[in-house]
């Protein structure tokens, strides 16, 4: 760089004073020569030139005066406020001083205003204390909201925090805020820190810097089907204008506000929706709020419809809606108050049971518990039903009527051992050991009489625990037991040979039946035998009056057959086996029934018991037990079936041989009078044939003439009546014909007179509309037009005529002949005419 320095307009340099090291600003135009002690820090640079909406931050910038130039030092150098900030807004370029600095952010030092729009702003707090523009006194570390819209004009004694952005406060929508230091709100309303209040005015919301949005709340749709519950969290005055305390709760419905913005102070417990209830319906309601708007805890309410209503906090809805208990004629109420009420009049006592009858609706009181809906039990002539009195505990039997229980009653159950309910599930009363089922469960219903039809020629014992007595019912018969009654199940031995109790009964067949066994004998001669029996037996009863006698053993069929095989076994015993073999049906009838005085067999035996009677006794079958004896005795069995078999065999063969001797003999003789038949037969046959011929030869001829006869008398019908089909041809081609001729004619007269009706119709219509138009024309013409136009032509004629001088004139061809006699005679007329009007 040379001594001459040359500065642009709006350059400037710095020149640094060597000597006194002291740097100084030169602004051009300007045109400066360097002395040797100075030195020129940097080539000339152009002035700083901030555009309008722009600034830039100047560090460590220069004291200035009050007509804003730089103030000069003792040292004759520039006064600097080192680490201060100037901010530079739009103005003349201007060069920096020595020792400034431009602040750079992304090495840009230009920057642009911000512009705070709609519904924001900044929050900014105070750097250092210093007096704003509206001559407000602003501390350090004081924070304020710089609100939109406009231009925010930074100072270097404030910094912007953050962007603050609006909170929009729909329709049926609020903001809960919270307050964060002491302060008076921009409602003149002065607030603690830790403070709550909702804003529910509908626009933007811009929050101070002291407040805190805890957020946006939507309010509640309240419909007359929907309600709110709230509760208070502290005391506060609500949107309604009503105090409220801590915990407590209410319901808010439609009538107070069809939208509900839930305030900071209260909860929303619940949504609640409306319980209608209909003219056939009640509901009790719990802890019902009382006048003063308290609940009254403990206490219920009955409440009936038709009503709509919202349950309030802690009341509570027992069972929820109900139908009206309708009871019907055959249908009654069993009540029971729980408290002491009037009743109509009637004084109840808690624990006080009553019937109420239909027909009728009933809403029972809060004091009343329905205990059970009871119905009329029908019941036929062998039906019942057990019934016990609560109040004494007596048990009865209702048979054959309807019945309706009373207040004091109840069903009672009878219960019966699980042998007698399995015995009863079978029809006939009776079941085998092995036909028990262990999970047996009977579906009789217990509070039903026991009934159980006793079947012909069966009895059935029952005994009465109460009165301690037996009766003893014959079949056929239908047993009913009364409370106090019991069954008497017996049990009888089964299988051959008998095993006890096998088979257990409710009925005691009294027969005849018969009973098998099977016992081992044996013979003097040590032969063990196996005997198959059978026996015939009866109880010996008095229809009348039956006894309880025949139930005295409980096992009869086993006492009767041990009985039999020990009276058996004795007399067999004393016999040998062969001696057995040959006369066992008498020797174990002798056994059994015993001899008479008159040493005959008895012919039954009777056990004085239980009138038991065996009437006959049955050998089945005879087994040895033992081999030897049972091999011997097969070998006996087989040679007299071997004798006996052969026996037969040759008395069959004999009776063969002379069966067949007389039936050939027959067949001889049958053969011979074939014969003699056969020849007379053809006898007859040949007589037939030579009759027949005879008769053929002569009806041949006969049936020849005959038939011709016949055939010329058909020809001549055939031509007669082909001759009267034609004749008939003819007449019915004429007659159609003539029809023919006749329909055309008279479809052709038709035609004509309707074409002649058409043309004059058509003349008709044309002359009315012609004479219509002609009428039209006149109409519109006028009739003095029309005289006037006639008048016309032979006026306009006698002007020309008396223009001429002429009195009339007359044109002709001069071939056609003229007559002039008439001609003057015309013009001798009009002449004595027009003297006449002259």
């Amino acid at each position: 760089m040379g001594d001459i320095i040359r500065i642009k307009r709006h350059h400037y340099v710095h020149i640094l004073d060597n000597n006194t090291n002291v740097t100084r600003c030169m602004v051009g135009p300007l045109v400066y020569t360097r002395k040797e002690n100075e030195r020129c820090l940097f080539n000339p640079k152009p002035c700083i030139v901030v555009p309008p909406r722009f600034y830039c931050i100047v560090q460590n910038p220069c004291v200035r005066d009050a007509s804003g130039n730089p103030v000069i030092g003792e040292n004759s150098s520039v006064m600097l406020r080192m680490g201060e900030e100037e901010i530079c807004f739009e103005q003349e370029p201007f060069p920096l001083q020595p020792g400034e600095v431009l602040k750079r952010e992304e090495e840009e030092w230009l920057f642009k205003l911000k512009l705070i729009p709609v519904n924001t702003g900044y929050h900014v707090r105070c750097l250092c204390d210093f007096t704003d523009k509206n001559s407000v006194l602003r501390r350090a570390g004081t924070e304020w909201l710089v609100e939109g819209p406009q231009t925010y004009v930074p100072r270097v004694e404030v910094e912007v925090l953050r962007e603050v952005h609006a909170h929009i406060i729909s329709p049926n929508t609020a903001l809960h805020i919270r307050a964060l230091v002491k302060f008076t709100d921009r409602t003149g309303v002065p607030r603690e820190a830790g403070d709550l209040w909702t804003v529910r005015t509908v626009g933007a919301y811009l929050p101070a810097v002291e407040e805190d949005v805890i957020g946006t709340f939507q309010g509640i749709t309240l419909t007359d089907t929907e309600a709110v519950h709230l509760e208070a969290l502290s005391n506060f005055t609500d949107v309604y204008g009503k105090r409220r305390r801590a915990g407590e709760r209410w319901l808010v419905t439609k009538e107070d506000a069809s939208i509900h913005i839930p305030d900071v102070h209260e909860k929303v417990s619940g949504k609640v929706r409306a319980i209608v209830l209909n003219e056939k319906e009640y509901c009790v309601v719990q802890n019902p709020l009382g006048a003063d708007g308290l609940n009254e805890f403990g206490r219920k309410e009955v409440r009936k419809g038709e009503c709509r209503f919202f349950l309030h906090p802690q009341e509570e809805l027992l069972g929820g809606m109900q139908p009206i208990n309708v009871v019907s004629k055959d249908q009654a109420l069993l009540l029971q108050a729980v408290d002491f009420f009037d009743d109509n009049g009637k004084i109840r006592r808690p624990g006080e049971k009553w019937m109420l009858h239909g027909p009728a609706e009933y809403i029972p009181d809060v004091n009343v518990r329905i205990l059970e809906q009871r119905n009329l039990i029908a019941l036929d002539k062998n039906e019942g039903i057990y019934v016990m009195n609560t109040t004494t505990g007596v048990v009865r039997v209702v048979i054959g009527k309807p019945y309706m229980l009373n207040e004091n009653e109840v069903l009672w159950e009878k219960d019966l051992s699980p042998k007698v309910e399995e015995l009863l599930a079978f029809a006939n009363g009776c079941m085998s050991e092995g036909e028990r089922n262990p999970s047996f469960k009977s579906t009789r219903v217990r509070h039903r009489v026991v009934r159980f039809n006793v079947q012909h020629n069966a009895a059935v014992q029952i005994y009465d625990y109460k009165q301690k007595k037996l009766r003893v019912v014959l079949g056929p018969n239908l047993v009913i037991l009364s409370p106090d009654e019991e069954f008497t199940v017996v049990s009888l031995s089964g299988g051959k040979p008998k095993v006890p109790n096998l088979l257990h009964c409710l009925q005691l067949f009294l027969g005849p039946r018969f009973s098998s066994d099977r016992i081992v004998v044996e013979t003097s001669d040590h032969a063990r035998l196996e005997l198959d029996l059978s026996y015939n037996w009866y109880f010996d009863v008095n229809r009348e009056e039956p006894d309880a006698k025949i139930f005295s053993v409980p096992d009869f069929i086993g006492d009767c057959c041990k009985t039999i095989a020990s009276r058996i076994r004795g007399a067999v015993a004393a016999e040998d086996f062969d001696s057995f073999h040959r006369n066992s049906a008498k020797i174990i009838r002798v056994a059994v029934f015993g001899r008479g005085e008159n040493g005959e067999i008895n012919t039954s035996l009777r056990f004085s018991a239980n009138n038991l009677v065996v009437t006959n006794i049955d050998i089945q079958s005879v087994e040895p037990t033992d081999a030897k004896t049972r091999d011997s005795l097969q070998k006996s069995v087989q040679l007299a079936i071997e004798i006996t078999t052969k026996s037969q065999e040759a008395a069959a063969r004999h009776g063969k041989e002379r069966k067949d001797q007389e039936a050939r003999g027959k067949l001889e003789r049958q053969k011979l009078l074939d014969k003699i038949e056969v020849e007379r037969t053809k006898t007859k046959w040949l007589q037939l044939q030579a009759q027949s011929e005879a008769v053929q030869a002569s009806g041949q001829s006969v049936a020849e003439a005959k038939a011709k006869a016949e055939s010329l008398l058909i020809e001549v019908d055939s031509e007669l009546k082909q001759a009267e089909m034609r004749a008939k041809a003819y007449r019915i081609t004429a007659e159609s014909e003539l029809k023919k001729q006749k329909q055309k004619l008279e479809l052709e007269l038709e035609f004509t007179k309707r074409q002649n009706e058409l043309d004059i119709m058509k003349a008709r219509q044309i002359a009315e509309t012609e004479a219509e138009r002609v009428q039209r024309m006149v109409n519109a013409i006028g009739r003095e037009t029309i005289v006037a136009v006639a008048q016309a032509g032979p006026e306009m004629q006698a002007k020309l005529l008396g223009g001429l001088g002429l009195k009339g004139y007359l044109i002709t061809d001069g071939k056609s002949p003229v007559n002039l006699f008439n001609t003057a005679q015309g013009l001798i007329d009009a002449g004595s005419s027009a003297q006449e009007h002259s």
